[in-house]
C-alpha cells in the first residue's frame, strides 16, 4: 500500500528534519569539559584530590585531569608540583610523599586510590605523566601507568597527556589504540601526526598565536585541546575557534557558556 502526504505534512516532516540535523551538528562540535587538577575551586576540594575527582564527577563534567609523579622508590602518586610542601615527588621516598596532607586535610593520593575511585565514577580520567629526570624512568614508570590503568579496568576510559615526548611514545608503543596527546607547544599538527599521536593539548597562548593549528589539525583528523582557560572572554574565544576540549579551573563558568 502506497500513502501519499500532503504538501502542508511534508513540509512538517522537512522543517523537523532540518532541526534535528541543526542539533546533531550542534551536539558533534560542542566542546568538552576538562577539570584542571579535578574541580577543586569549590567547598572542601584540593588540587588533585579524591574530592576534586568526585566533584567533576558531581557536575558532569566531561574530564578530570590529574598528575602522576614516580617517587624514588618506584610508587604512583598524583600530585601536580614536583616539589609539594617542601617534598620532591621524583627523589623522595614514598613515605615521605604519603606523609602530605593536603588543603583539604585529605592525604596525597596514590594512583591505586585514584583509579579504585574513578572506576565508580562516570568523569574521563585524564592522566598526565609528568616529565621524570631521565628517559629510562620515563619508560618505567609509563610501564607501571599502563598495568594499572589495566588492573583497575579503566583503560578505555582514559585519556594520556604529556610535556615529554618520549613518554608520549613511550605510552604509543604500549597503547596502539589509547589517545594519546602532547602538551609542550613546539611541535605542529602535521608532526604530531606523524608520530601517530592523539592530537595537540597546548597553552592557550600558544592556539592564540596559531589559530590555525585548529583547523590544520582536524583536517589531519587530530583533536585539540587548551590549557587553562579560566576568563569567560577567553573561554568564549576557544568556543568559538571550535577546539575539541577545553581544560579549566572554571568548569562550571565554561558549562554555563556552552548552554
Amino acid at each position: 500500500m502506497v500513502v501519499f502526504l500532503n504538501s502542508s505534512i511534508m513540509k512538517k516532516l522537512l522543517f523537523i528534519l532540518v532541526a534535528l540535523s541543526i542539533v546533531n551538528c550542534q551536539l558533534s562540535i560542542a566542546q568538552k569539559v576538562v577539570c584542571h587538577r579535578g574541580f577543586w575551586e569549590t567547598e572542601g576540594s584540593a588540587q588533585n584530590s579524591i574530592s576534586s575527582l568526585v566533584k567533576a564527577d558531581s557536575i558532569h563534567a566531561f574530564g578530570s585531569e590529574f598528575d602522576v609523579w614516580m617517587t624514588a622508590d618506584g610508587e604512583l602518586v598524583v600530585n601536580h608540583d614536583k616539589v609539594f610542601h617542601g617534598v620532591n615527588m621524583e627523589t623522595s621516598t614514598f613515605e615521605e610523599v604519603r606523609a602530605i596532607t593536603l588543603n583539604n586535610g585529605e592525604k596525597l593520593p596514590t594512583l591505586d586510590e585514584y583509579l579504585a575511585k574513578g572506576k565508580q565514577l562516570g568523569v574521563r580520567l585524564v592522566l598526565e605523566m609528568k616529565s621524570l629526570s631521565d628517559f629510562n624512568r620515563e619508560d618505567e614508570c609509563a610501564a607501571k601507568i599502563v598495568r594499572k590503568l589495566k588492573h583497575y579496568g579503566v583503560l578505555d576510559r582514559t585519556d594520556i597527556i604529556a610535556f615529554s615526548i618520549n613518554a608520549c611514545l613511550a605510552f604509543k608503543k604500549l597503547l596502539p589504540d589509547t589517545k594519546i596527546y602532547y602538551l609542550d607547544n613546539d611541535y605542529t599538527p602535521r608532526k604530531l601526526k606523524s608520530l601517530g599521536l592523539a592530537g595537540l593539548d597546548y597553552e592557550q597562548n600558544v592556539l592564540r598565536q596559531h589559530p590555525d593549528w585548529v583547523k590544520e589539525a582536524h583536517d589531519l583528523g587530530l583533536e585539540v585541546n587548551v590549557w587553562t582557560v579560566n576568563d569567560p572572554e577567553a573561554l568564549q574565544y576557544f568556543i568559538d575557534l571550535g577546539v575539541d576540549y577545553i581544560t579549566t579551573n572554571n568548569p562550571v563558568k565554561l558549562q554555563e557558556l556552552l548552554k
